[in-house]
């Protein structure tokens, strides 16, 4: 499997195509962070204090930081325009939403290991934004936290994203500001390793989407009212007007009738002005019938401790297309195939098999593993998983079950002739042999942390309950002003306790870290899954200074404040 060898196409999703655009470009700085931002491989410089906190200045575009090396490989300029969309599921679904490049999911980003991206964002939505590079250990200034290090980008206005990428592997980017991952905004990041160790034929990049945006008037800020039950978001909110009326083409013909304002603006209770109904209306129409309301009751997975979820999406997909006209990706039998496969979604695990096929798990966000062989896996919002197949022939369904929700995305893997598989297909696959936590992985040697000892230990309690939908850590929404703080150069102890009644996908920028507390350095990642009442312990080396999010990659427990902020200089 690992050989110096390599014989690789790379073979592109389906896409739904409308449109692109260009941009010029604009930078900011985080100014406590950024003198002397080290490259990634630089280890020294004494510890200091946590940053203090400031806006970062929104300005023309700057060269790094001094102290940061030239890239030993070229640049990547790219342009990519966030913009309202009509773009087409599959199955005779066209929905409004916002997406970069009129393209759904965006056009993969694709770099090699050691390069530097540069990548201008015109933003063409009717409010601000930011992009987020998720798991890449980016120089701070370039993380895509609104307030944070960086203001965020306004509507009609561009901004140059330009950093070092130091790690292989399979990556993506959203914005992180408000409700926005929920609709259209996000793409794959690739970054390819000069010293490929793997042999495959072929690459099939996955990407997975719960989605509810623009189905019949629904909007994730109406989701989230819902949820909330009125109350005003405690986390990246835009601050700026998120009622769709306000957003112009993004409404659809027949939007639900509601006040001015929006979710910040803290209006009243969504049964005030939502069709629909409370969750104590017995009269309600079903769930997931014409109208507005997007809760559900009953979502019970035992293999993520219970409670499944909130929201009750219409439509999985995958690469953009629903399962009534799925995507098919094309290849030859006895052809090995790298598949990268990334949850987009908001709110919903996925459980993923390949029908009549085994998966070699190799990597996991981002991180090689020592090869695992499974028949499926299960992934948290934000996780990837890499793994090999060897292709037999036929027509074979890849399943993306909703875990504990009922509904499920598909595409098609096709090796020969046959009849497309049907919507409803469920390889026996899906429950066999199921890899539910990355707990079971080894990393490999090239990437495993040593056995040093923590320096330092930070304890965190996830709060809140699925009633009140009060969402925090240690019993307090998301504040700017609380930083835990580390000093340069420590192995850092990460222990988040879960102590609720419902699973978080736990998420820290800037770093990936070990598991720990199973006898031997775990897998290296960036986002774990934590089950009710249980906990995750975490190592990370703190070798990449500025203010550092640590947040639940739910995105509606995220806004309801389960984030919080490590710093360091």
């Amino acid at each position: 499997m690992f050989s110096q060898e390599r014989n690789r196409q790379t073979s592109q999703p389906r896409r739904a195509v409308l449109a692109a655009g260009i941009a010029a470009a604009g930078s900011g700085l985080l100014a406590a962070c950024s003198d002397g931002a080290p490259d990634r491989n630089r280890r020294e410089g004494a510890p200091g204090p946590a940053p203090a906190r400031s806006a970062p200045p929104q300005d023309g575009t700057q060269a790094p930081p001094a102290g940061t090396p030239s890239p030993e490989r070229p640049t990547q300029g790219l342009t990519l325009t966030a913009t309202p969309s009509t773009v087409d599921l599959g199955g005779g679904h066209t929905v409004r939403t916002w997406t970069y490049n009129d393209e759904l999911p965006g056009r993969e980003v694709r770099v090699t290991a050691g390069e530097t991206l540069k990548l201008t964002v015109n933003n063409h939505l009717p409010e601000a934004t930011t992009v987020h590079w998720h798991g890449i250990a980016v120089r701070n200034d370039m993380d895509g936290v609104p307030n944070v290090t960086q203001r965020p980008i306004a509507a009609g206005t561009s901004f140059t994203y330009r950093f070092h990428v130091p790690h292989p592997g399979t990556y993506w980017f959203h914005p992180h500001l408000g409700l926005q991952l929920d609709s259209g905004l996000y793409a794959p990041l690739i970054v390819d390793d000069p010293n490929e160790p793997l042999s495959y034929d072929r690459e099939w990049v996955i990407v997975l989407d719960d989605w509810i945006d623009g189905v019949n008037g629904s909007t994730p800020q109406d989701v989230f009212a819902q949820l909330r039950k009125g109350k005003p978001a405690m986390g990246h909110g835009s601050g700026h007007d998120n009622d769709h009326d306000a957003r112009g083409e993004r409404e659809r013909d027949d939007p639900p009738s509601r006040p001015r304002g929006g979710i910040d603006a803290g209006y009243g209770p969504p049964w005030a002005h939502v069709p629909g109904r409370r969750d104590d209306d017995p009269s309600a129409p079903p769930y997931g019938g014409k109208g507005t309301y997007r809760l559900m009751k009953g979502a019970f997975s035992k293999l993520l401790g219970g409670h499944a979820g909130n929201v009750d999406y219409p439509h999985y997909l995958v690469n953009g297309r629903t399962s009534a006209d799925p995507t098919q990706f094309k290849a030859k039998p006895g052809e090995r195939i790298r598949l990268r496969i990334i949850n987009a979604g908001a709110e919903t695990a996925f459980r993923v098999a390949l029908g009549g096929h085994q998966l070699t798990i190799t990597h996991s966000d981002g991180f090689p593993v020592q090869p695992h062989k499974v028949d499926s896996l299960l992934l948290g919002m934000a996780e990837r998983y890499d793994a090999l197949i060897t292709v037999k022939s036929g027509v074979f369904p890849f399943t993306a079950l909703a875990e504990g929700k009922g509904g499920a995305a598909m595409a098609v893997l096709r090796a020969g002739s046959g009849a497309t598989p049907e919507p409803s297909a469920r390889p026996a696959e899906l429950n066999r042999n199921v890899l539910v936590s990355s707990r079971r992985l080894q990393p490999h040697e090239s990437v495993a942390l040593d056995r040093r000892r923590p320096d330092r230990q930070i304890k965190l309690f996830l709060t809140g309950s699925m009633r009140e939908f009060d969402w925090g850590i240690d019993h307090r929404p998301y504040s700017p002003d609380r930083i835990h703080e580390v000093e340069r150069g420590e192995r850092v102890r990460l222990v988040v306790i879960n102590a609720t009644d419902m699973w978080h996908p736990v998420h820290l920028h800037g770093h990936t870290y070990g598991l720990a507390g199973i006898g031997s350095p775990g897998a290296r990642k960036d986002t774990t899954v934590v089950l009710p009442h249980r906990k995750l312990v975490a190592d990370f080396d703190a070798d990449n200074p500025g203010l550092w999010m640590l947040h639940c990659h739910n995105i509606y427990h995220s806004e309801s404040g389960m984030m919080t902020t490590l710093g360091y200089r």
